[in-house]
């Protein structure tokens, strides 16, 4: 599985080559980039051929890039975005602001977008499918040239739970989208197990952190309370290859080096799960 860290873990701040030397030196092959006010200015030309060189310098590729949920709004912070909003001008502003997203690959070429269907928490609403729908179709002509697919992740909540991204998935036929599997969403909602197979034949990434079971903590793996063998035994399953993406959170402002020091071995002592599933005395699947 290929090693890949979401620079979600520096998303306080802003995006420097040192950051992205920090995640070679933790292991990574590749990063995903986590679009967040203030981290990084993806609307730049300039900030882009910058991210280019830092990845080159670091001999790491751009795996993914995950959409931003928010936009800068002066004067009131940050502002929703959000690709199901039933409103035609919010759902507009959205839609731009992804597109300029997608031009990063001109850039820095990658292959999977990573969006939100809507924020958590919300209902399954029909109206809210329905406008994301005519966002996909309008995304779509824009990722398709590119090489970019699009991927839905599960999210707390009921409009992008596991069932309802495969319903919605069935319903539409769009060509192009696929999901996100991420795996502490999945142990506050249905279940790891339960959510993986509802999501495994769509599946094209993953999301990988830890949590207790009652919070979105973003915890570096084996420090939370998810079956990690059974997690690993799952992604070792699905029909195609998937990057292992760690998408962590700082436990506190400025940990950041204390996470990335933990991280050799993390992935290390992942892929020897997934390894041990893989062989026929591992059973290859948690089935039965």
């Amino acid at each position: 599985m290929k090693r890949v860290l979401s620079t979600y873990l520096f998303s306080a701040r802003t995006l420097t080559q040192q950051g992205v030397l920090e995640a070679a030196g933790a292991g990574a092959e590749a990063i995903e980039l986590f679009c967040a006010p203030g981290h990084f200015d993806y609307r730049s030309a300039s900030a882009r051929r910058e991210l280019a060189g830092w990845l080159e310098r670091a001999g790491l590729a751009l795996q993914s890039v995950h959409a931003p949920t928010e936009t800068d709004h002066p004067g009131r912070g940050g502002m929703p975005l959000s690709i199901a909003e039933p409103e035609r001008l919010r759902r507009q502003q959205a839609v731009d602001e992804i597109k300029r997203v997608l031009e990063l690959a001109e850039t820095v070429p990658f292959g999977v977008l990573v969006l939100h269907l809507g924020p958590a928490g919300q209902p399954a609403d029909p109206r809210f499918y329905d406008a994301a729908f005519a966002s996909l179709e309008h995304l779509l002509l824009f990722a398709r040239p590119l090489g970019i697919a699009l991927a839905l992740e599960n999210v707390p909540g009921e409009l992008a739970a596991p069932a309802h991204l495969v319903a919605f998935l069935q319903q539409t036929h769009l060509q192009g989208v696929g999901l996100c599997f991420d795996t502490g969403h999945a142990h506050l909602g249905d279940g790891v197990e339960a959510s993986f197979e509802t999501m495994r034949p769509h599946l094209l990434t993953t999301h990988v952190h830890d949590n207790r079971g009652t919070r979105d903590d973003h915890l570096v793996p084996f420090e939370g309370a998810l079956p990690w063998p059974q997690v690993m035994a799952l992604l070792a399953t699905a029909p195609r290859p998937l990057p292992l993406v760690l998408e962590l959170k700082e436990p506190e402002p400025g940990t950041a080096a204390e996470v990335l020091r933990q991280l050799a071995e993390v992935f290390s002592r992942l892929e020897e799960l997934a390894a041990a599933a893989a062989r026929p005395e591992g059973g290859g699947s948690t089935d039965g």
